[in-house]
């Protein structure tokens, strides 16, 4: 590699590293205890409830038992605990902003309500903060810049290793030399141990900020070219297709898939006029794939199989490989010693560049 190139590699480490670096920092500090979120809101919120009876009632007289308890609200959601028979139903006002929304967990087998399982409130503190920091869209498209950032570091620095390291031996720490020559010996070794990691986080983090932007896309463009635009008749909550046969056909179009969720009509996954009825697959890869069923929500006939694209089946799986929930606690552990090695990386890189700032000055 030629001094020029070195040199713009080095810009590029150290410009990249320095404008990221304190966001990267709080990203990683709060990112270590999600990783285990599931673990700790198990730990704080365990809640011994049962159902009232064996058998679940149907999905229309949920519904309407969850409108009932809000008069003159519309259904947004519906989905369905994995580990016990609640239905979580979704509603909001007709005219209510985005974000404003009444959140009911009912027993499935009397429509009464059950204690909800939500996140403790420090977990939900934190992924907040590591989503957005409190900004909402802005913040998220922030951090993805602050991504971007991070794969330029990662990917300058990997190739500022092998012209460092050509007269040292792979691993080197040189215990001799003075404590800022020990430190960048550590920090150039963790670096380029946990490049590939450092990179798989950085690029699915960068995926996830863009989920309101892809998933608007996806709505204006791949799903409504599956339905008829030509039928202008809205919706009327109350004239609805039969949610239980919704459901049913929907499961015989997508045979040997799981229920995950429901989407109303006018919400941000489906159109005006259809339920979206979302299935995941059975495996530790597939359950993060989600496929929707398109019914019209007021003859009940269906509509279209909603195969989703490339960019949305992307962002299914980043989230789950971002915080590696996908491999038991296990891979969980291997990720929180990433994470923080990654944390180490960061803090040397300022504790080596401060006195160089200094002597400058």
């Amino acid at each position: 590699m030629t001094p020029t190139a070195i040199r713009g590699w080095a810009w590029a480490h150290r410009w990249s590293s320095l404008v990221s670096t304190a966001f990267l920092l709080m990203l990683c500090v709060t990112g270590l205890p999600l990783v285990f979120s599931h673990e700790i809101n198990d730990a704080l919120l365990h809640r011994e409830w049962e159902p009232a009876a064996a058998e679940r009632l149907s999905l229309d007289a949920i519904l309407d038992r969850a409108l009932a308890n809000h008069p003159g609200h519309v259904p947004a959601f519906m989905s369905f605990d994995e580990d016990r028979p609640v239905v979580n139903v979704t509603s909001r006002p007709p005219d209510a902003p985005d974000g404003v929304y009444a959140f009911q967990p009912l027993d499935a087998t009397s429509g009464e309500a059950a204690p909800p399982v939500a996140g403790h409130p420090l977990v939900e503190f934190l992924l907040q903060l590591h989503t957005d920091m409190f900004l909402g869209l802005p913040g998220m498209l922030f951090l993805g810049l602050m991504g971007v950032m991070l794969v330029i570091a990662v990917a300058s620095g990997a190739a500022l290793y092998a012209p460092f390291m050509r007269r040292l031996e792979f691993g080197t720490v040189r215990r001799e030399k003075a404590a800022r020559t020990r430190w960048l010996d550590r920090h150039n070794l963790l670096g380029i141990v946990t490049t590939a990691w450092v990179l798989v986080v950085g690029v699915t983090g960068v995926v996830n900020t863009l989920a309101v932007p892809i998933t608007a896309h996806w709505k204006d463009t791949a799903l409504m070219a599956l339905v008829d635009a030509e039928d202008p008749r809205p919706f009327d909550v109350s004239n609805r297709a039969s949610l239980d046969q919704a459901v049913r056909d929907a499961r015989a179009a997508l045979p040997g898939m799981m229920l995950q969720f429901v989407a109303f009509p006018g919400t941000d996954y489906t159109t005006d006029r259809h339920y979206a009825v979302f299935f995941h697959g059975d495996s530790p890869v597939t359950e993060h794939l989600i496929t929707p069923a398109l019914i019209d929500a007021r003859t009940g006939a269906l509509t279209a199989v909603a195969r989703p694209p490339w960019y949305v089946s992307l962002l299914s799986l980043s989230q789950p490989l971002h915080f590696g929930d996908y491999g038991g606690l296990g891979l969980k552990i291997v990720w929180a010693l990433l994470d923080l090695a990654t944390i180490v990386v960061l803090g040397s890189g300022l504790y080596l560049w401060w006195p160089r700032r200094r002597k400058a000055a």
